[in-house]
C-alpha cells in the first residue's frame, strides 16, 4: 500500500509550496546552475540524495536536437532534469545504437542514464522490447529503474485497457505502491497532457506527470517534449526515482513521435 512508502495519499489536490533551498550554486561555463551537492544518507541509494532535499517536483526538458530537426535522423535523445527553482539536479542520455533508434523508432528498448553533477551515474532505466499495442495485452510494456546501476529498486508496467493509458509503479519486489491513469485521448492542443498518480486502489491522488505544451512550432515540428512531475516531499526516495522513470516511458510511447508523427495521433 501507498503508506508503506513514507507519505499519507492526498485525497484531494497535490503537496504544498516548496521550500528554497539555503544554497544555489555558481553557473558553470554553459551557464547552468546545479542544485547544490547534498550531504549523503543512510540507507539512501548513492546519487538519489538530491530527491530528499523537500523535493515535490521534477522538471524534465528534452535537448533539441539540430541534426535530428534537420535531416529526420533519429539522435540519441538527451534530458535536463531541474528543481522548481531551475537548479539542474540530473542529467539523462540515451544508450542505444543508430540502427535500433531508426528501425524501432519510438518502441525501441534503450537504456536511459542518469548522472548527477559530477557525472556519476546515479539512475539507469532499462526498457526491453515489448508490444505497445492495446490489442495486444500479453507483452505489455515493462520498464526496469536500478538505482545505484545494478541494483533494481523498482519498476513501471503497463497495465491493459481498452481505452485508458494505465501504469503501476512496483517496487523492487514487484509488489503494487502506486497507480498512474492517463486521459483517453492522448492528443491536445494548446494545453497540458496529465497522467494522474493515484494510490493501489485509484481513490487518493498522489502526483501527476503531466506533458507540457511547448507551443505549436515546437510541437508540430520537432519530438522534443517538456514534462512535470509532483510528489509528496516525503514519498520514499525510490519511488521518487521510478516516478522519473515512469515519465520517460511515457514520452517514448506517447509523444517521442519522430518522423511519422504518430504518436500525435494517439497511436499506443
Amino acid at each position: 500500500a501507498a503508506g508503506n512508502y513514507g507519505f499519507q495519499a492526498q485525497p484531494m489536490g497535490f503537496p504544498g509550496g516548496f521550500v528554497v533551498p539555503p544554497v544555489q550554486n555558481q553557473p558553470t561555463m554553459d551557464g547552468t546552475i546545479w542544485m547544490p551537492v547534498p550531504p549523503s544518507i543512510p540507507n539512501c541509494p548513492p546519487g538519489l540524495e538530491y530527491l530528499t532535499q523537500q523535493i515535490d517536483k521534477i522538471l524534465i526538458h528534452q535537448q533539441l536536437e539540430l541534426l535530428e530537426i534537420v535531416t529526420g535522423f533519429e539522435t540519441s535523445n538527451k534530458y535536463e532534469l531541474k528543481n522548481a527553482l531551475g537548479q539542474r539536479v540530473y542529467f539523462a542520455a540515451e544508450d542505444t545504437d543508430c540502427l535500433t533508434r531508426n528501425f524501432c523508432g519510438p518502441s525501441r528498448p534503450f537504456t536511459i542514464r542518469i548522472t548527477d553533477n559530477v557525472g556519476r551515474e546515479v539512475i539507469t532505466l532499462h526498457r526491453p522490447l515489448r508490444c505497445s499495442s492495446c490489442c495486444c495485452p500479453c507483452c505489455l510494456q515493462e520498464l526496469e529503474v536500478q538505482a545505484p546501476p545494478g541494483t533494481t529498486i523498482g519498476y513501471v508496467v503497463q497495465n491493459w485497457h481498452a481505452c485508458l493509458p494505465k501504469f503501476t509503479i512496483q517496487d523492487e519486489k514487484k509488489m503494487d505502491v502506486l497507480k498512474i491513469i492517463g486521459p483517453c485521448i492522448v492528443c491536445r492542443c494548446c494545453e497540458d497532457i496529465n497522467f494522474e498518480v493515484k494510490s493501489v486502489d485509484e481513490t487518493c491522488a498522489v502526483g501527476r506527470i503531466s506533458k507540457q505544451w511547448s507551443g505549436l512550432v515546437q510541437e508540430a515540428f520537432t519530438d522534443t517534449d517538456n514534462f512535470g512531475i509532483s510528489f509528496p516531499m516525503d514519498l520514499d526516495v525510490k519511488m521518487k526515482a521510478v516516478m522519473i522513470g515512469a515519465c520517460f516511458l511515457i514520452d517514448f510511447m506517447f509523444f517521442e513521435h519522430g518522423g511519422n508523427r504518430q504518436q500525435r495521433s494517439g497511436v499506443w
